[in-house]
């Protein structure tokens, strides 16, 4: 499992003074973008090996709300890796106190620059091996 801590922006807020749903969407991109710079598979490296890894389907599901100035953890882990597909699940918590604040998911396919699916296990053993290495743990 790696981790990634968003601080909660001032225009992230909605009227209520909440943070606005659709921004953990995008804090879930910027946790996955660090994870894979993290395990040194970076998106612009990803993309110049030709490989593309469009989000297929999101899942989120808020439990507690955050407020302007918070900093919230965002741990990312493998769900599921099956060659082509790959799914990741996040876990956000208010920092320091740790209260769960959202849960979510997001799936993605691997396709090349013309949009025809790759198998990363014969296309790119070493990404692939990594995913696989970090699903596992995350089964166990």
């Amino acid at each position: 499992m790696k981790t990634y801590v968003h601080h909660v922006k001032y225009y992230e807020t909605d009227k209520m003074g909440v943070t606005h749903h659709s921004n953990y969407i995008r804090w879930m991109e910027e946790a996955r973008v660090d994870f894979l710079e993290q395990i040194g598979f970076g998106y612009r490296k990803l993309e110049e090996d030709g490989i593309i890894s469009p989000v297929i389907a999101v899942e989120c599901e808020y439990k507690a709300p955050t407020r302007f100035d918070d900093h919230v953890e965002i741990a990312v882990e493998v769900e599921e890796f099956r060659g082509v597909r790959l799914a990741i699940r996040y876990t956000m918590r208010k920092m320091p106190e740790g209260e769960l604040v959202m849960t979510g998911r997001s799936r993605h396919c691997f396709v090349d620059l013309n949009g025809k699916p790759i198998i990363l296990e014969r296309n790119f053993p070493a990404f692939a091996n990594k995913l696989k290495e970090l699903f596992e743990a995350t089964s166990r």
